[in-house]
């Protein structure tokens, strides 16, 4: 009868509109949260970028305060070995002073009472002495470039440690970041 066939025509209507209301709700839904996806997505890069920024700019700051205390450590280290070289120069020079004025004009003075000079020394006697300074500068040579290595040593083992605990940073923050995703 077409009197019933009125409300059955008008309920698959309804049903569709509302399925079709329910399918765009869901649409949007989907979208908004898409949208909140991307949103959070590029938060996450833009912290990240700011972080390994951040990162740079330390590690610049701690390597400049390190090369700052390797330099004044260094200064003073250089200053010491200075003065020492300055007084023990000194002090050679007037052993040899000494050893010209007994040569030149003073040598007649062995065995006087009183004469506090050293004898004269003779040609090979200050070539020994030369030698012996030439070995105490070779092994002072020697150390010094023993210690600079082990220096060098440490700040490579060092940095090595530094790198490993930044990529382990870097890889719990990517973790992060991916587990957020």
């Amino acid at each position: 009868s077409p009197a019933m066939a009125g409300p059955r025509s008008t309920a698959p209507s309804e049903a569709e509109a509302e399925l079709l209301l329910l399918q765009k709700q869901a649409l949007a839904e989907e979208e908004a949260a898409k949208a909140k996806q991307e949103l959070l997505a590029r938060f996450l890069q833009v912290k990240l970028s700011r972080e390994e920024q951040s990162s740079m700019w330390g590690l610049h700051k701690v390597r400049t305060l390190w090369r700052l205390a390797q330099r004044k450590t260094k200064d003073q280290e250089l200053r010491q070995d200075i003065e020492i070289l300055s007084q023990t120069f000194t002090r050679v020079m007037d052993c040899k002073d000494g050893v010209i004025e007994v040569a030149a004009g003073l040598g007649g003075r062995e065995g006087v009472p009183g004469d506090t000079h050293d004898p004269p020394k003779t040609a090979q006697a200050l070539v020994r002495e030369l030698e012996e300074a030439e070995e105490q500068q070779n092994r002072a040579l020697r150390s010094h470039l023993h210690l600079t290595d082990q220096l060098l040593q440490l700040q490579r083992c060092r940095l090595g440690y530094l790198e490993e605990g930044f990529s382990a940073q870097v890889g719990a923050l990517k973790a992060e970041f991916e587990a957020e995703r």
